[in-house]
């Protein structure tokens, strides 16, 4: 799984470089990175319940959620770091299925063309990454066919709050 999820990181790295979303250097965020293990133990069952008739949401989501966190992080950390529930706290607002309209309007302030770019990048990093992980042949209902899901669902929430980063004007450069 290692190196699945390594292939998952440059691929949606160079992607996404291509397309000036994120820099050459990805950048380093401890606060945001310490929220994902509980994040991710609240989305999964959600997650998981949606992946077989909508796979790229179960997963785009994912990307979404580490975006608002990156933000929250930039703003108001000393209120949202504080929130036993970060995920639970987003999904509630307008329920599972409006949880990436939720995060675009009312986290991001995203409106007009930045709105829909977003959700077709999005669209397509979630596309990309389900798409390698079907390549990976892991058969469902395994500890493998989870690990590989959860795996996915990692590199999302790293891209996505990279993704945030970059679009606040948080550079990574390299100090000489």
């Amino acid at each position: 799984m290692e190196n699945f999820e390594e292939i998952l990181r440059t691929d949606l790295h160079q992607f996404l470089l291509s397309m000036k979303e994120v820099d050459e250097r990805l950048p380093e965020c401890p606060d945001v990175e310490e929220k994902w293990e509980e994040i991710a133990k609240a989305y999964i069952p959600d997650g998981i319940r949606e992946f077989q008739d909508y796979p790229s949401a179960s997963l785009g989501w994912m990307m979404y959620i580490g975006m608002a966190v990156a933000k929250m992080w930039d703003t108001e950390w000393e209120i949202y770091s504080k929130i036993e529930d970060l995920y639970t706290y987003m999904r509630d607002k307008r329920g599972y299925d409006q949880m990436d309209e939720y995060i675009r309007e009312e986290v991001l302030l995203l409106q007009g063309i930045d709105y829909t770019v977003l959700e077709k990048v999005t669209g397509e990093c979630a596309s990309r990454v389900y798409n390698a992980l079907m390549h990976q042949h892991l058969e469902p209902g395994t500890k493998e066919a989870f690990n590989g899901y959860v795996v996915c669902l990692h590199q999302l929430y790293l891209t996505g709050a990279a993704m945030q980063l970059k679009r606040m004007g948080y550079h990574m450069t390299k100090m000489e």
